[in-house]
């Protein structure tokens, strides 16, 4: 299993609204960049994820995972070269990440949330995964 970063304006889409998705999940649409467009082919089902709040709470706020593959998305209109993937909620992170707390994370300091600020779906380490798992007081995260 791998491990990403998804990373949303509340004001856009919010973690309520994916929570409210329910177990269907929704498309992960509109990335119009080649290495998150990658980093979603490279998705398998039952990867899971951070959801962050961009912009507005520079927060970790939930997990999510994977629950289709890579596809066109559906708001590309007509241009193939733009691909999704589906994602769901898992849980909420018990205590939000602050970007802040990541930041001051040594062990964080190689994180492509801390290196790729601008990426919009990026990839986490295993080891990246347990640390802000931990720091968000998720003792036994979701693998």
């Amino acid at each position: 299993m791998a491990h990403w970063l998804y990373k949303s304006e509340p004001s856009s889409w919010s973690w309520q609204q994916q929570k409210d998705a329910g177990a269907k999940g929704t498309e992960w649409t509109g990335v119009r960049n080649y290495l998150a467009r990658n980093n979603m082919r490279a998705m398998q089902i039952g990867d899971k994820g951070f959801f962050y709040h961009s912009n507005d709470g520079l927060e970790v706020v939930g997990i999510v995972e994977v629950c289709a593959l890579a596809h066109p998305d559906s708001t590309a209109k007509d241009d193939p070269r733009w691909e999704c993937a589906d994602i769901r909620a898992v849980r909420d992170m018990p205590n939000p990440v602050t970007l802040k707390d990541i930041k001051a994370n040594p062990k964080l300091s190689q994180m492509a949330l801390v290196t790729s600020m601008r990426l919009s779906v990026q990839p986490v380490t295993d080891d990246e995964w347990l640390e802000v798992c931990r720091m968000g007081g998720l003792d036994n995260p979701p693998a």
